[in-house]
């Protein structure tokens, strides 16, 4: 139950913000949405299900409502409370903007932060061992040879560490490092011992104390699945003594399947796998323990029935080129079943594989204990541990992904998507590539199970008007005790904005569409000062633009002739003179794009957002619903374009103020069946049909 004190709590803070905010508009919504996720957190409907779905519409002001529906019951609860999203921009806003603001008038005493992953600090080690004597040690080290001008960035660096005037966070440069660069100064997990000397006082390892001491942690999505994957409690505090709010939800499965995937090349693996056998007879003469000399032989032993069996597999390869005569040079292997003759060597390279981890782990331990007893000297030790933990991370990804191509489906579940793809350079290579097509039992045993509460939210979540999709994706349930609010943005769309929806002589399937598409929005331009258009590709964006040339006498915007940001500041400056500016851009510029008042009133949505199944995961899926006899246009597709539509409307009214058009020139929403579903999924905009 929710104690007496922390309602009484949550009504004063919410009363305290009211005041301080001017302006303030009390929303019932608001209220609501602050109550519900408050209850389920305490576990007032359900002790041992406490998870909150919400879809929080444009305007009620969904993050000041789970800031204030977790935190007050975290404290009393002694709970910790991450807040987890998908993009930079609304991490940036809780750090510096919402937190900072609910902390001055909530008069709670609390600590927050933002976490990050190791490969966002410098590691000192790796830093100065570059920089070092121009000796052999050092210059192995590079991975590719420095010029100059990088070794003087290096120097500069370095000082300004030593100096105060840098934080070692790659964040906060003053001037940006190239990313090959950046990536071999990077810390990460296998390289980085805090037992070392060096390590103790390093960025990382700073930064991980602050965080012990925060009571609420604003993370990315993958930084929390990098914990969950490791047990939880590992990067950021136990699954069990904290409430996650996951916010941007609509993210979290593509995130997810993302994470679990793996990949790895075939000549590619057996050249570093030949550089593995030489660390190895280095680790053997550095370490002066006999303990090192049997796993050191077994690696010999395992590396070399690696490499044997990663060149059969290519040789494999080799005599069925027919199999990737296709646009994509790819072979997607149906139903996930790999041919049995491959399907025992990716049995005998899991077995391998895992042998070889085995061993390697345990030289790396042994090389840490002697790194402790100072057995070797530092600059030894610091390329030592650099190299090792470099090969472990590649041997450790070997092993996932043919444990995950040999591994048995199992009859109830989705098969696993499997495919090979052929890369052609100096020689021919393979690349190997296994996903999870579903993640929803994943999530169910790595965080719902585990967590002391949860809540999902988006402005978007439900597909079609209904949560059933997305509860689909992420493993839960309307009858498994989880809660489900859909709360509609307090807008008025029908006085602030029309829907328009021309007549058009073709559809987007015929080929006389894209000059059609060129003709209605040169006619939808002209008088408008505030103009967003949304491309369903680069491609046809493009031909448009070729159209237009010369026909239109404003200067086109576009998606990826400058920054985003560039682009939005230049479209801003334009408005602020009373010129007219026009932006095109892709389906990227549908979500997170906030252009509020006089920035946008004229928004043309060109294309229903229809995902053709390239990738060989959703290619995988679409078979598994086929098999399953369902129908992935109406199961995957149509519930997935309901989302991304809305989405791309959503861009129009930002602010209850806002007004202005909204015009989609697909006319398979009248014409198709399953327009009408989604027509009602939008927003209820005035409606103009032609």
């Amino acid at each position: 139950m929710l104690p007496d004190k922390v309602k009484t709590q949550i009504r004063g803070i919410y009363k305290d913000i009211a005041a301080a905010l001017p302006n303030f508009r009390s929303r019932r919504e608001q209220n609501y949405m602050v109550a519900e996720i408050s209850k389920t957190l305490a576990g007032e409907y359900d002790k041992h299900r406490r998870i909150i779905v919400v879809e929080a519409g444009t305007g009620i002001g969904k993050s000041l409502s789970y800031i204030l529906g977790s935190i007050p019951l975290a404290l009393t609860s002694k709970k910790k409370v991450c807040i987890a999203t998908a993009t930079v921009a609304l991490q940036e806003q809780l750090l510096h903007k919402d937190l900072p603001f609910f902390l001055q008038q909530s008069g709670l005493n609390f600590r927050f932060g933002l976490v990050k992953g190791r490969q966002r600090y410098v590691c000192l080690a790796k830093l100065e061992l570059l920089i070092g004597a121009d000796n052999g040690t050092q210059m192995a080290m590079w991975q590719t040879k420095p010029d100059q001008s990088q070794v003087a960035m290096l120097h500069s660096l370095h000082k300004d560490y030593h100096e105060g005037r840098w934080n070692g966070e790659l964040d906060t440069l003053t001037t940006p490092l190239p990313d090959h660069l950046w990536q071999q100064i990077a810390c990460d997990k296998h390289s980085c011992h805090r037992q070392v000397a060096s390590h103790r006082n390093c960025p990382f390892h700073k930064a991980r104390e602050d965080v012990d001491t925060w009571d609420v942690l604003i993370a990315n999505h993958s930084l929390l699945f990098a914990d969950l994957e490791l047990g939880g409690g590992v990067i950021l505090p136990d699954p069990e003594e904290m409430f996650y709010v996951i916010d941007e939800a609509h993210h979290l499965p593509i995130v997810a399947r993302d994470f679990s995937s793996a990949q790895a090349t075939l000549r590619g693996a057996c050249d570093w796998l030949e550089k593995i056998a030489k660390l190895t007879t280095k680790l053997q003469n550095q370490i002066k323990s006999n303990n090192i000399i049997a796993p050191a032989q077994a690696m010999q032993d395992h590396l070399q029935d690696l490499i044997g069996l990663l060149n059969q597999v290519a040789h494999y390869c080799d005599t069925q080129t027919k199999l990737f005569d296709n646009p994509e040079n790819r072979l997607r292997f149906e139903h996930g079943k790999l041919p049995p003759a491959l399907l025992i060597q990716a049995e005998n390279l899991a077995t391998a594989s895992g042998s070889a981890l085995k061993q390697f782990n345990k030289m790396s331990t042994l090389l840490s204990e002697a790194i402790k007893d100072g057995e070797i000297p530092k600059h030894q030790a610091e390329a030592l541990l650099s190299e090792t933990g470099f090969m472990l991370q590649r041997l450790e990804n070997l092993h996932k992904l043919w444990k995950m191509m040999a591994k048995e489906d199992k009859h109830k579940g989705a098969p696993m998507a499997r495919w090979v793809e052929l890369l052609s350079g100096k020689q021919i290579d393979y690349l190997f590539s296994a996903s999870p097509i579903e993640v929803g039992f994943m999530l169910e045993s790595m965080l719902w199970q585990k967590a002391a509460g949860v809540v999902l939210c988006s402005a978007t979540l439900r597909a079609l008007n209904s949560f059933d999709h997305f509860t689909h994706q992420v493993g839960l349930s309307v009858k498994d005790g989880s809660r489900y609010l859909a709360l509609q943005s307090p807008f008025d769309y029908e006085n602030n904005a029309t829907l328009y929806l021309p007549r058009m002589r073709t559809e987007p399937t015929e080929d006389a569409y894209t000059p059609e598409l060129a003709e209605q929005i040169l006619t939808l331009v002209d008088g408008e000062m505030a103009t967003l258009v949304l491309f369903a590709s680069y491609w046809q964006m493009e031909k448009v633009v070729d159209l237009l040339d010369g026909k239109i006498t404003t200067e086109l915007l576009i998606q990826g002739n400058a920054p985003r940001q560039q682009l939005l500041e230049t479209h801003k400056a334009r408005c602020d003179k009373g010129e007219p500016s026009i932006i095109f851009g892709t389906g990227s510029f549908s979500e997170g794009l906030d252009l509020p008042g006089d920035y946008l009133t004229n928004l043309i949505v060109t294309k229903l957002p229809f995902a053709v199944p390239t990738s060989p995961v959703e290619q995988a899926h679409a078979e598994y619903i086929k098999v399953k006899g369902g129908n992935p246009f109406l199961q995957l597709t149509i519930p997935d374009a309901s989302r991304k539509l809305i989405q791309s409307c959503g861009r129009l009214l930002r602010k209850e103020q806002d007004y202005g058009r909204v015009t989609i020139l697909d006319r398979r929403l009248v014409s198709k069946r399953y327009g009408k579903s989604l027509l009602d999924a939008l927003p209820p905009f005035r409606r103009v049909i032609e």
